[in-house]
């Protein structure tokens, strides 16, 4: 399998570092949307990352979708998602507002980066803002202390993708969305960046 897209993208990581969880082997290609559109669109025209080209060359895209698919492949004690309906539910809500939060934090970082300081919206900036924070309070509670996985005894994609969001927003909008008021984030995060799955798929 080739994964293609950066690792400063949230989606991309998330789907890289859940590979590694579930043992899929897969060559990662570190194509950018921005820089390499071409490039990129030459793999797949709609230029959106993460894209996954599988083994039979089907060309697989958003990182929700390519990671149900991946989860079919492995076997069960291999997945990501909890078997019991209770416990699925739990993990699809703080999935959600991890992905709630990564998309809020693109949208501030693309006014801020890539839209003209003439051209930006305050009333929407602080909407989007207002979101973003609304996301991680509730996130914040979801996790506890945030001293253990959400359903202890390993990191399933609820504890990936609550990480993979934190890391990416807590240094670029630490103006907006502050460690000291999310401790158990910040713990939590931090734990999961010293495991190896982590480590070897480095936020770029």
């Amino acid at each position: 399998m080739r994964l293609i897209g950066m690792m400063d993208s949230p989606y991309v990581r998330r789907v890289a570092i859940s590979l590694k969880f579930m043992g899929v082997p897969f060559t990662h290609e570190p194509v950018s949307v921005l820089r390499q559109f071409d490039a990129f669109a030459r793999i797949n025209p709609v230029v959106k990352a993460p894209t996954l080209v599988t083994d039979e060359g089907v060309v697989l895209m958003d990182s929700t979708l390519i990671l149900d698919h991946v989860e079919r492949l492995v076997p069960l004690e291999r997945r990501l998602t909890p078997t019991d309906i209770r416990d699925h539910a739990r993990a699809q809500r703080i999935i959600g507002l991890a992905l709630a939060a990564c998309e809020k934090a693109v949208q501030i970082l693309y006014e801020r980066n890539l839209r003209p300081v003439e051209k930006q919206h305050q009333p929407w900036i602080d909407r989007v803002r207002g979101q973003l924070l609304a996301a991680y309070g509730l996130l914040e509670r979801e996790l506890g202390s945030g001293e253990s996985w959400v359903f202890k005894s390993r990191p399933l994609q609820a504890d990936i993708t609550a990480a993979v969001a934190w890391r990416f927003t807590a240094g670029p909008l630490a103006d907006v969305v502050a460690a000291a008021d999310h401790p158990a984030l910040s713990q939590f995060s931090g734990r999961a960046e010293a495991l190896p799955e982590f480590l070897s798929s480095p936020l770029d």
